[in-house]
């Protein structure tokens, strides 16, 4: 049994080299469709402006305005797009599909 607990005198391996993935980061991932999934640049403009743009990228979304430190539900929906703003009614964080 202790020659069990014995550590092998193996050359230590290195570890296997990855390719470089193209970046998916605003996008679904595992989708090669471009499906824009956030809108980091609408943060600082108002929730009327962020809320048009959306449309005009993802006509079907339904764009909810969450004010500051309010609650909001931990379901995950394809279609919905919130809009945390702060109190001044602008945008503080990026938007994003959920």
């Amino acid at each position: 049994m202790a020659e069990e607990n014995k550590q092998t005198d193996s050359p230590q391996q290195q570890p296997e080299q990855l390719p470089n993935l193209p970046r998916t980061e605003g996008h679904l991932f595992g989708s090669n469709s471009g499906v824009k999934r956030t809108w980091p640049e609408l943060v600082g403009v108002t929730a009327e402006e962020a809320g048009e743009k959306i449309k005009q990228e993802k006509p079907g979304a339904q764009i909810q305005v969450v004010p500051p430190d309010s609650f909001v539900t931990m379901d995950f929906r394809q279609n919905r797009v919130r809009l945390y703003v702060d109190s001044s009614g602008k945008v503080a964080r990026a938007p994003m599909i959920g």
